[in-house]
């Protein structure tokens, strides 16, 4: 009889201990498949339980030529936090494809997030690539699923100006702002 109280303790402070272990999820941190409490599993109809405490809207968004379904969440103030664009087009049980972060509380581990500077990114990860587009040089950060943008005002030489021109990253001052920040899960 004496063993059975012995275990059953065993057994109570083997649960409270694990579940003190559990370590609270930041929700503004970025890493690796995980931006705060989303995760690449996280499928569209488990938002209202992820996101509980925030405002979440739905809409159809129509370019012409095809259709789409996009969800910003708002936090309780009213501030906007994320953009989600599903995999799936429609389907509740999509997971999440691509992510813009619209909050500035959002930082991965290293600190990088959108009040941050070129330097901020070439210090602390490997640039995958850039491309060249019309308005912005886009750098990919492979590592962590990430592309950012930079307005071209701060790109030398002609790449500038001429978007068959490669942009090098000698081409981006340190201080240059990232203007718009992703996640890419698909």
């Amino acid at each position: 009889m004496v063993k059975k109280y012995i275990l059953a303790g065993c057994l109570l402070t083997s649960i409270f201990t694990s579940c003190s272990n559990e370590k609270e999820v930041n929700p503004f941190l970025i890493s690796q498949g995980n931006v705060g409490k989303l995760n690449t599993d996280t499928q569209l109809k488990d938002l209202d339980s992820v996101f509980s405490g925030d405002s979440i809207v739905k809409k159809a968004v129509e370019n012409g030529f095809s259709k789409s379904n996009e969800v910003t969440i708002y936090d309780k103030e009213g501030n906007e936090l994320l953009l989600l664009d599903p995999v799936k087009e429609f389907d509740s049980t999509s997971t999440i494809g691509n992510i813009q972060i619209k909050d500035k509380r959002f930082k991965t581990g290293k600190g990088l997030g959108l009040e941050s500077t070129f330097k901020d990114i070439s210090t602390n990860y490997k640039i995958s690539r850039i491309e060249n587009t019309l308005r912005t040089a886009v750098i990919f950060l492979d590592e962590i699923n990430t592309y950012v943008t930079i307005d071209k005002e701060y790109i030398k030489g002609d790449a500038r100006y001429n978007t068959d021109i490669p942009i090098e990253p000698s081409q981006i001052p340190d201080e240059a702002k990232i203007k718009h920040f992703w996640i890419g899960w698909k």
